[in-house]
């Protein structure tokens, strides 16, 4: 059913069935979704060319933006849940498209997180919706399911794994919107749920602040090219998570925060569109993603240089780029919450703002500089690229078709329409965002995004960038003239926490404790049956049966004499072994309903209804 409002308040988590619901922020959000499944679409053909199992990939392709749209959509938590859930595992099929073991591993990565999410989301919605609990608490839980979509850290391990080996279209809406769906519960929890929790709006902040800067550092380290923008991906979800704790902590005056937060979802999912279909451009010819063995293929490729650049310098907040009014509202959304709050904690996240906006610009003019602007290392190879402008021995024409021309040419306009109409298009888009999000437009709203004092901040950042491009990146992340990936592989969260806690401490405790209970409650079956359960003789009317077995028996045995013209043995007598069976019944019926193990099957079944009644009243 359609519903006209907005039921996520504690008293509204489930409606009656499943409940739908437009605003200008969902509206905004279905035209991005469609319009990004459609370029990803358009490209896909010469993307799949050589691979297999395309039929699969297509099929999941087509039945995962519904369940996004569903996600939109909703109108309450549990229509959210549904939807959300059938997304995740959706979307699984194509991060294991290729079926190498590395995608294995990744695809069994995102669907343990987005499983052990979904768990303590559905334990935080019984606890909203019983009213039982703290609702901080059930708040909590329905986070982890969310963040760990969103990507936040530390439920962020899945998103530098499956972006490398999905396909690039479908790295292109995992990152540019699926992520987004995260934040959309993200959203709910903040301005419905937890709404001017000044403790939830710093836990926001905070995992914003650390998710910003471990994606900018992580990106920086990279050299491979979909690992770097998975890892930028990462970083761009802490920004906007950083603007949900502002306005959550702001309340009222929390505006600039929220118009940024929600502007560079937009933003992010349209420059991930750009950039991802572009690096799939780059693989769908050389099948290859390390920046050494890339470097130099796109020297004299003018559309695909100009289309990455416009995305790279969108996300790195240059002036001119739409990239730059989102990441302005968000820096004005922090310098007003430090100066309300006066704390510390603001005035630390302004400095680590701008250093992960430094290092974005940083990463962006390392993967433009090697791949559009210095040559291979290998003269015969760079040879070979700049030839594969016109003839591509894998396609057989040039570089690029013209399909994939289309799928990336509207994404690259849009950014770039949107960065010199800030005021026309930006500043509207934003204003659609107030019903959801729940603030008051101002009717004298105007943020001079040119003023000095803005252009003052973004310089700082460019000049962070520059300092670590040309001194990091140039000098201590080259070698012989080849980029070296620095990261310490021992500082993996998943191999170092993650599946050891989840394979082996775990398990092993869960072992540990199953035995102990197993073994407490055999002592205590054994005590009960040796004292309130003891064995007791078989009452005596039970060794000559009852009413029922003399009638019955005696009646077979009378058609027995009539027949058979004798009277039978009474131990063989049909009265007898009436009785017998009785009596063997009668003791079996005792044994058990004097067992506790009975009773524990007594209570599961009791269990199982109780489930089936909860779930009958939420459907």
């Amino acid at each position: 059913m359609m519903s006209g409002g907005i039921n996520f308040g504690i008293d509204q988590i489930c409606g009656n069935g499943l409940n739908f619901t437009i605003d200008g922020f969902r509206f905004v959000y279905i035209i991005i979704a469609i319009f990004m499944w459609v370029s990803c679409a358009l490209i896909s053909p010469e993307y799949f060319k050589t691979y297999k199992n395309k039929g699969r990939y297509y099929f999941f392709f087509v039945i995962t933006l519904p369940a996004l749209l569903g996600v939109f959509l909703s109108g309450d938590l549990f229509t959210t849940f549904v939807f959300f859930e059938l997304m995740s595992f959706t979307s699984y099929v194509w991060v294991a498209q290729d079926e190498k073991e590395k995608s294995l591993r990744a695809a069994s990565t995102y669907l343990a997180v987005a499983v052990i999410g979904g768990l303590f989301m559905l334990m935080g919605l019984f606890l909203l919706s019983s009213g039982t609990g703290d609702i901080r608490i059930a708040a909590f839980l329905i986070l982890i399911g969310f963040g760990a979509k969103a990507g936040v850290y530390p439920l962020h391990i899945w998103l530098p794994k499956a972006h490398p080996v999905a396909p690039a279209p479908a790295s292109a809406l995992l990152s540019g919107i699926l992520t987004k769906s995260g934040i959309f519960g993200v959203i709910i929890l903040s301005v419905y749920i937890m709404e001017g929790d000044l403790l939830w709006g710093k836990t926001m902040l905070i995992l914003g602040l650390v998710t910003m800067l471990l994606g900018a550092v992580l990106a920086l380290f990279s050299i491979d090219l979909k690992r770097t923008l998975a890892c930028s991906s990462m970083s761009q979800i802490g920004f906007i998570m950083t603007g949900i704790g502002m306005g959550n902590i702001l309340g009222e005056e929390g505006e600039l925060a929220l118009r940024g937060m929600f502007l560079h979802m937009v933003n992010h999912s349209l420059i991930k569109l750009v950039l991802f279909l572009s690096a799939g451009v780059i693989f769908f010819n050389l099948h290859k993603l390390d920046l050494n063995e890339i470097r130099g293929f796109g020297r004299n490729k003018t559309f695909l240089k100009i289309m990455f650049a416009i995305g790279a310098l969108s996300i790195a907040g240059i002036p001119g780029f739409s990239g730059y009014i989102s990441k302005t509202l968000l820096h004005e959304g922090i310098l007003e919450g430090a100066h309300i709050l006066g704390d510390g904690m603001t005035s630390a996240a302004e400095w680590i703002f701008l250093f992960s906006g430094g290092c974005t610009l940083a990463y962006m003019i390392k993967l433009f500089v090697s791949i559009f602007v210095e040559k291979n290392e290998d003269e015969k190879i760079q040879k070979e690229f700049d030839e594969i402008k016109k003839h591509n021995p894998h396609t057989k024409r040039g570089y690029i078709g013209k399909l994939s021309i289309l799928s990336i040419l509207p994404g690259g306009l849009v950014l770039f329409v949107l960065g010199i109409t800030p005021y026309f298009t930006m500043d509207r888009i934003a204003s659609l965002g107030s019903t959801f999000l729940c603030f008051t437009q101002k009717e004298d709203f105007h943020v001079n995004y040119f003023s000095l004092e803005n252009l003052k901040g973004s310089a700082v950042s460019i000049a962070i960038g520059l300092l670590l491009y040309f001194i990091i990146v140039r000098k201590v992340f080259m070698k012989d003239g080849r980029y070296i990936d620095r990261w310490p592989a021992k500082l993996d969260l998943e191999d170092l926490i993650y599946r050891p806690l989840l394979l082996m401490i775990l398990p092993a405790i869960g072992t540990f404790l199953s035995r102990i209970c197993d073994n407490l409650i055999d002592a205590i079956v054994v005590l009960l049956r040796k004292t309130i359960f003891s064995d007791k003789p078989i009452p005596r009317e039970y060794t000559e049966g009852n009413g029922l077995t003399h009638l019955f028996g005696d009646s077979l045995d009378d058609i027995h004499r009539a027949l058979a013209g004798s009277d039978r043995d009474p131990v063989r007598s049909y009265e007898h072994r009436l009785a017998m069976w009785y009596l063997k019944f009668s003791e079996s019926r005792n044994i058990i309903s004097r067992s506790l193990s009975f009773g524990l099957a007594l209570a599961s079944v009791g269990l199982l209804f109780t489930i089936g009644y909860v779930i009958y009243h939420l459907l």
